[in-house]
């Protein structure tokens, strides 16, 4: 088995990958059943809802690049380990059989060269379908510049395959990672998706990537605008075909003067989150969203932002409208709008029933008639303040629930009102 401080060196090393989602617990075995392991396991979620937990491990993190905001990068004095594919088999298999874990997300810095690193990804990920005949989920990490036919040979067993953008502009890319390039990061994941589609078209037998590919982007450590991310993402997601994109918080792991002093503030990263789930889901267009220049703003959801941009579009007759007009009212989501499709061929609907749909009606209301009824303020200024007043509200009860953990201040505790500020970024 793996030594405990390489393990302890190599799942540490992974943790700031975020295209998978990630969580852990620091909860120990003290004589029970069951075992929350501290470092290395994470939790994906499949289409169905349903939570798999995952082994999120670096083959190795002695790399030969150089990238500024990297604590693995090769000017960082860090403890450095590597682990041989037959290691990362065996540690896969054993916390399978003790079930700590479900699958595996293996990732690895550029070690010794981007096509000596691919190779040993692939050994790992072949053998553990062969000789070890594992058939759990395996997330593995692209290196960029490795070889394009190891690139294919990876997406035959792993079921998804990730190629971190991290930095949206070019000129950031080749400031703070002088070794990547913009298409060594796009041109595999062009490939994969041509490949993918031909492997569906000819209706080969086996796999090839079926849980497709996904991509993360640090938010906040070069000047782009949130608008020219946005534009990156849907190219991603319209060209590329690809299944998802994170978005990180920069956090000052490493010191280096070409990188920002603080932290970029939680809640732009949430913004963005939602910004995605629009463009994905709700039929939004990035122009409508942001301009390229800007960012989103942080007092309010995307959503709202825009329906107060463009009043001529409401109030909307829920009894009539289209499906694409109910996605675009703030407080309605992409399941309280199917619900009301269906629920008004019966009868005409009015806001008791809207309540009972779970739709968001603090929001909605102010955008929305019902039966012809209008129950919202009807200035705009008015209406833009209760919306911001509700966000604040919403993230000062987000707090309340950790404000047994909040840390002390110099005085003594941490006041809400000090946390909320935290949280927006005016501390």
């Amino acid at each position: 088995m793996i030594a405990e401080e390489k393990l302890k060196i190599l799942t540490e090393s992974a943790k700031y990958d975020v295209s998978c989602s990630s969580s852990g617990s620091g909860r120990t075995n003290a004589g029970g059943i069951g075992n929350g392991l501290p470092d290395g396991c994470c939790h994906s979620f499949t289409p169905d809802g349903r939570c798999v937990s995952l082994l999120k491990i670096l083959m190795s993190n002695d790399c030969v690049f150089d990238c500024k905001y990297c604590m693995s990068r090769r000017s960082c004095d860090v403890p450095r380990a590597s682990a041989s594919p037959e290691e990362i088999c065996e540690l896969t298999v054993d916390f399978y059989k003790r079930n700590y874990i479900e699958g595996l997300f293996l990732s690895s810095a550029v070690h010794v060269s981007p096509d000596h690193t691919m190779e040993r990804l692939v050994a790992a990920v072949r053998l553990l379908r062969t000789k070890y005949a594992f058939h759990g989920y395996v997330h593995l990490k692209g290196i960029p510049k490795a070889d394009p036919a190891l690139v294919t040979e990876a997406a035959r067993y792993a079921d998804r395959m990730s190629y971190n953008i991290e930095l949206p502009g070019e000129r950031s890319l080749k400031l703070l990672a002088p070794q990547k390039s913009k298409e060594s990061l796009l041109v595999p994941m062009r490939q994969l998706c041509r490949e993918k589609a031909a492997f569906r078209a000819e209706k080969r037998k086996g796999f090839f990537l079926p849980a497709g590919q996904t991509t993360q982007m640090i938010v906040g450590a070069s000047p782009e605008r949130d608008g020219q991310i946005l534009r990156l993402t849907q190219s991603l997601y319209r060209v590329n075909g690809l299944k998802r994109v994170y978005y990180s918080s920069y956090t000052p792991v490493v010191q280096d003067p070409l990188l920002p002093a603080a932290a970029s503030p939680a809640l732009r990263e949430h913004r963005l989150y939602q910004a995605d789930w629009l463009l994905r889901f709700y039929g939004f267009d990035v122009e409508e969203l942001v301009p390229e220049g800007e960012d989103l703003p942080l007092e309010l959801d995307p959503k709202c932002a825009w329906a107060l941009r463009h009043p001529e579009f409401f109030p909307v007759e829920v009894n009539r409208a289209p499906l694409e007009a109910l996605l675009r009212v703030p407080g309605i989501g992409a399941r309280s709008a199917q619900k009301i499709m269906s629920a008004r061929r019966f009868s005409s609907l009015n806001f008791e029933h809207l309540k009972k749909m779970r739709v968001v009606l603090k929001r909605a209301r102010h955008f929305i008639t019902a039966g012809g009824k209008f129950c919202g303020a009807e200035n705009e200024a008015a209406v833009r303040g209760l919306l911001t007043a509700g966000e604040r509200g919403e993230r000062a009860r987000q707090l309340s629930l950790f404000d047994g953990a909040l840390p002390p201040a110099a005085g003594g505790a941490l006041t809400r009102e000090a946390a909320a500020a935290a949280l927006t970024g005016e501390l």
